[in-house]
Protein backbone atom coordinates (compact mmCIF):
# COMPACT_ATOMS: atom_id res chain seq x y z
CA UNK A 1 0.00 0.00 0.00
CA UNK A 2 1.12 3.41 -0.34
CA UNK A 3 -0.30 7.09 -0.49
CA UNK A 4 -1.07 8.10 -3.50
CA UNK A 5 -5.34 7.69 -3.56
CA UNK A 6 -6.27 5.84 -6.67
CA UNK A 7 -9.81 6.58 -8.47
CA UNK A 8 -12.23 4.12 -7.36
CA UNK A 9 -11.97 2.10 -10.73
CA UNK A 10 -7.83 2.14 -9.80
CA UNK A 11 -8.82 0.45 -6.93
CA UNK A 12 -11.62 -2.15 -7.40
CA UNK A 13 -9.30 -3.18 -10.12
CA UNK A 14 -6.51 -4.01 -7.75
CA UNK A 15 -9.19 -5.44 -5.35
CA UNK A 16 -9.93 -7.75 -8.13
CA UNK A 17 -6.56 -8.47 -9.23
CA UNK A 18 -5.52 -9.10 -5.36
CA UNK A 19 -8.91 -11.96 -4.90
CA UNK A 20 -7.98 -13.35 -8.07
CA UNK A 21 -4.46 -13.43 -6.23
CA UNK A 22 -6.10 -15.10 -2.85
CA UNK A 23 -8.71 -17.46 -4.84
CA UNK A 24 -5.17 -19.67 -6.35
CA UNK A 25 -3.52 -19.23 -3.28
CA UNK A 26 -5.66 -19.05 -0.27
CA UNK A 27 -6.63 -21.66 1.89
CA UNK A 28 -4.26 -23.35 4.77
CA UNK A 29 -2.80 -25.82 2.41
CA UNK A 30 -1.58 -24.80 -1.51
CA UNK A 31 1.44 -22.81 -0.12
CA UNK A 32 2.79 -25.47 1.81
CA UNK A 33 2.10 -27.58 -0.19
CA UNK A 34 3.91 -25.63 -3.24
CA UNK A 35 6.55 -25.34 -0.33
CA UNK A 36 6.82 -29.20 0.15
CA UNK A 37 7.28 -29.96 -3.83
CA UNK A 38 9.67 -27.35 -3.90
CA UNK A 39 12.01 -29.01 -1.41
CA UNK A 40 11.87 -31.98 -3.76
CA UNK A 41 8.59 -33.76 -2.25
CA UNK A 42 7.62 -34.86 -5.59
CA UNK A 43 5.38 -38.11 -5.06
CA UNK A 44 1.84 -37.81 -3.10
CA UNK A 45 2.81 -40.01 -0.15
CA UNK A 46 6.04 -37.54 0.23
CA UNK A 47 4.48 -34.40 0.16
CA UNK A 48 1.67 -35.91 2.48
CA UNK A 49 4.16 -37.03 5.35
CA UNK A 50 6.33 -33.26 5.07
CA UNK A 51 2.48 -31.56 5.91
CA UNK A 52 1.44 -32.27 9.35
CA UNK A 53 -1.97 -32.85 9.86
CA UNK A 54 -3.10 -32.45 6.40
CA UNK A 55 -5.50 -35.31 5.51
CA UNK A 56 -4.97 -37.52 2.10
CA UNK A 57 -8.51 -36.30 0.75
CA UNK A 58 -7.21 -32.76 1.14
CA UNK A 59 -4.13 -32.99 -0.33
CA UNK A 60 -5.39 -34.49 -3.38
CA UNK A 61 -7.95 -31.58 -3.97
CA UNK A 62 -5.62 -29.19 -3.52
CA UNK A 63 -2.86 -30.85 -5.42
CA UNK A 64 -5.73 -30.92 -8.18
CA UNK A 65 -6.71 -27.10 -7.92
CA UNK A 66 -2.74 -26.14 -8.13
CA UNK A 67 -2.86 -28.38 -11.42
CA UNK A 68 -5.66 -26.54 -12.68
CA UNK A 69 -3.93 -23.13 -12.00
CA UNK A 70 -1.15 -24.09 -13.82
CA UNK A 71 0.89 -24.47 -10.79
CA UNK A 72 1.92 -27.93 -10.88
CA UNK A 73 2.17 -30.74 -13.12
CA UNK A 74 1.38 -33.86 -12.57
CA UNK A 75 3.28 -36.54 -14.34
CA UNK A 76 1.97 -40.41 -14.56
CA UNK A 77 4.94 -43.14 -15.73
CA UNK A 78 3.82 -46.44 -16.39
CA UNK A 79 7.03 -47.95 -16.33
CA UNK A 80 6.37 -51.24 -13.91
CA UNK A 81 4.04 -49.84 -12.32
CA UNK A 82 2.38 -46.36 -12.49
CA UNK A 83 4.51 -44.09 -10.71
CA UNK A 84 2.41 -40.10 -10.53
CA UNK A 85 5.06 -37.26 -9.45
CA UNK A 86 4.44 -33.42 -8.94
CA UNK A 87 6.97 -30.60 -10.40
CA UNK A 88 6.09 -26.97 -9.85
CA UNK A 89 6.04 -25.38 -12.99
CA UNK A 90 8.16 -22.19 -14.27
CA UNK A 91 4.61 -20.39 -13.65
CA UNK A 92 4.95 -21.14 -10.36
CA UNK A 93 8.22 -19.46 -10.05
CA UNK A 94 6.43 -15.70 -10.23
CA UNK A 95 5.08 -16.61 -6.52
CA UNK A 96 8.29 -16.60 -5.55
CA UNK A 97 8.81 -13.32 -4.35
CA UNK A 98 5.00 -13.33 -2.61
CA UNK A 99 5.81 -16.09 -0.66
CA UNK A 100 8.83 -14.59 0.68
CA UNK A 101 7.38 -11.30 1.38
CA UNK A 102 4.39 -13.27 3.57
CA UNK A 103 7.21 -15.59 5.39
CA UNK A 104 8.85 -12.08 6.19
CA UNK A 105 4.98 -10.59 7.01
CA UNK A 106 4.57 -13.74 9.21
CA UNK A 107 7.98 -13.26 11.44
CA UNK A 108 7.74 -9.96 12.17
CA UNK A 109 3.99 -10.30 12.69
CA UNK A 110 4.65 -12.86 14.83
CA UNK A 111 7.34 -10.77 16.66
CA UNK A 112 5.35 -7.85 16.91
CA UNK A 113 2.21 -10.04 18.40
CA UNK A 114 4.23 -12.28 20.74
CA UNK A 115 6.60 -8.33 22.31
CA UNK A 116 3.11 -6.97 23.41
CA UNK A 117 2.14 -9.48 25.54
CA UNK A 118 5.12 -9.48 27.40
Amino acid sequence: MNDKKLSDEECLRDMRHIQDTLYVISGKWKLPIIMSINNGNNRFREISRSIPKITLRMLSKELKELEINKLITRTVSEDSSILITYKLTAYSQTLAPLIEEMKNWGRNHKAMITEKKT
